[in-house]
């Protein structure tokens, strides 16, 4: 989505849907479609769901088993793609190749040949004809030889070896280590106040609390995931809470601050990037945290979708002193830890 894809479609196996789902989370712009007993059925079930689109329209063929892909890749493919039908990531062979035939090892020439990767581009529409015109006696190995049978023009564009396939056990291990080192932890901080006023209950942390008294705002006045909201904005450099829910905007007068964070967790994820954990302090005389804090780190690890050891909420007092000491108002802190691609 980052690279400007207008819409996604993910072709998974049935018994992997739940997973699918739980991997995108609220990612916008996905549709998954059930996938085949090959690659290639599987390919036509995502072709299937673009029916109705232009058939100049770019199409990138890309499977999960390559995940360092990045906006460059895409943006190679769809240049390559101007004056062709289709478009190839391809390395040049570095190693000798070797073939064993009947009492002999042959040696072929590597100069002409190249490693495939993906993801591949091509025009919707040619790509729909190739595959309705294939001759399914022989299974294809790719897309690119699909569109190529059918006399479509393929060209090759330079890949990267960080596009390598996830195929055996090592490989997994070397993922493992390339990723802790393509990504960046960043942190923001976050912090509001809210006076007390009449009414019978207060909000901190998407948890309803009866009281003696509410806390006054625009919206629901939840202190909590206001300053959570703003931990997360910063640590992702989106600016402050206000910026995105206006307090003269009428239509948050009221509304429940469950929707802000939210959105800046949305946002996070629609970068690339991860929720690590969050701490939220909440500091005032009155009432009593400690009743309701595993409730609220439940509530706000289901709001940022992340587990609950994610999250920690306290509380704390100022002994008496300075506005919240005098029980004015309530106040609350906030901190937040992201990894962001690089």
């Amino acid at each position: 989505m980052a690279a400007g894809a207008c819409r996604v479609v993910v072709v998974v196996a049935a018994d992997m849907r739940p997973d699918a789902k739980a991997a995108l989370g609220d990612l916008q712009g996905v549709e998954l479609v059930q996938g085949a007993e090959t690659r290639a059925a599987s390919v036509q079930a995502g072709i299937a769901a673009l029916k109705g689109q232009p058939g100049d329209h770019a199409v990138l063929i890309h499977d999960a088993a390559r995940p360092f892909l990045t906006r460059e890749h895409v943006q190679r493919l769809l240049q390559a793609l101007e004056a062709a039908d289709g478009s190839v990531l391809a390395l040049p062979l570095a190693d000798t190749l070797k073939r064993e035939e009947p009492g002999h090892l042959a040696t072929p020439n590597r100069n002409d040949l190249w490693r495939a990767q993906t993801p591949q581009g091509f025009r919707l529409g040619i790509l729909q004809q190739a595959y309705a015109a294939w001759d399914f006696a022989q299974e294809p190995t790719d897309d690119a030889q699909v569109v190529t049978g059918f006399g479509g023009r393929v060209v090759l564009t330079p890949g990267d070896p960080m596009l390598f396939k996830l195929t055996y056990p090592e490989d997994f291990v070397m993922a493992e280590r390339l990723a802790a080192g393509a990504r960046v932890s960043r942190t923001g901080m976050g912090f509001d106040a809210h006076q007390w006023g009449p009414g019978d209950a207060v909000w901190l942390c998407g948890v309803r609390i009866d009281h003696d008294q509410s806390l006054v705002g625009h919206s629901d006045a939840d202190a909590g995931l206001h300053a959570l909201t703003d931990a997360l904005l910063g640590a992702l450099g989106a600016g402050d809470i206000g910026e995105h829910f206006p307090p003269t905007d009428p239509q948050w007068r009221g509304a429940a601050s469950d929707q802000f964070l939210a959105h800046a967790a949305n946002l996070v994820r629609a970068r690339g990037g991860d929720i690590v954990n969050v701490d939220v302090t909440l500091i005032c005389e009155r009432p009593k945290i400690r009743p309701h804090r595993e409730a609220m780190q439940r509530r706000l690890a289901e709001i940022l979708g992340v587990a609950d050891d994610q999250i920690s909420v306290k509380a704390t007092t100022t002994e008496g002193m300075g506005f919240t000491g005098r029980q004015e108002g309530l106040a609350a802190q906030a901190i937040a830890t992201i990894e962001m691609p690089r």
